[in-house]
């Protein structure tokens, strides 16, 4: 295939894609991964950044405007703490190794979550990222670490009622919308479209506010083996959903 045709055809490719504005994904399946490879689990998590890695490329790529990952949940301090103690190692690594690249190629990072009881290097970390990417226009990033989404939702209830008990807000007054301003995720658009790797087929607490009306592709391969041809039968997948957001199609006339 010469060069123009191979222009061609991936521009027909990407046209028959429906690109989500907001993409979330559930990152499922690096110890699986490892284990049916006979290797430890934290050569899993390894893999799985490098998945991350192409998956934001992707993303800036196919121009997903905001992309939002499951990185370390609220439940997962349940692990063996030499697991997690190894994750957030690897989640320092990663801002070391690759801030430049995202500053470079104009990715906005935040991350969402609560920062209690983390340990102070590490909230200055992420509060360095977030800095240094603040003014960058791009793909915005959104990781959700040490994150839960009923708890998410509880923390938005309480500052709610410290609002109506110091006089600044009337009870009547709260609504959809006060709450989504209350949450992690005010002020960025709900997800089109959240992922779940490894087969599994449940939400596990993620986003449940804002995944209201997003739609749902669950996929077989496990985290690290999500590569851009799984990223681009996502899409196709996408393409074919009828989003009528609780209302009806209307046939034409």
């Amino acid at each position: 295939m010469s060069i123009d045709s191979a222009i061609a055809t991936d521009l027909a490719q990407r046209q028959r894609l429906r690109v989500p504005t907001h993409l979330g994904v559930i990152m499922d399946g690096n110890g699986r991964w490892a284990k049916a490879r006979g290797k430890r689990r934290t050569e899993g998590h390894v893999e799985g950044v490098k998945a991350l890695r192409n998956l934001v490329d992707n993303c800036a790529s196919y121009g997903v405007s905001y992309l939002t990952v499951f990185s370390f949940s609220s439940e997962n301090w349940g692990r063996p703490k030499e697991e997690v103690s190894f994750i957030f190692n690897l989640l320092r690594r990663f801002v070391a190794s690759d801030l430049q690249r995202l500053v470079r190629n104009n990715v906005q990072v935040r991350v969402i979550g609560s920062r209690q009881g983390l340990e102070p290097g590490l909230v200055r970390l992420i509060e360095d990222v977030e800095a240094k990417t603040a003014g960058n226009t791009g793909l915005v990033f959104i990781v959700a670490f040490n994150y839960g989404g009923k708890a998410e939702i509880v923390e938005a209830t309480r500052r709610l009622a410290r609002d109506v008990a110091a006089g600044r807000l009337a009870p009547e007054d709260i609504d959809e919308t006060k709450l989504a301003d209350s949450l992690y995720t005010a002020g960025l658009p709900d997800p089109d479209l959240i992922i779940r790797t490894s087969g599994e087929q449940r939400i596990s607490n993620f986003l449940l506010w804002q995944a209201a009306y997003a739609e749902f592709v669950f996929v077989e391969e496990n985290w690290p083996d999500f590569d851009e041809a799984s990223f681009i039968r996502v899409l196709e997948t996408f393409a074919q959903r009828d989003r009528r957001f609780g209302g009806i199609e209307v046939a034409d006339p």
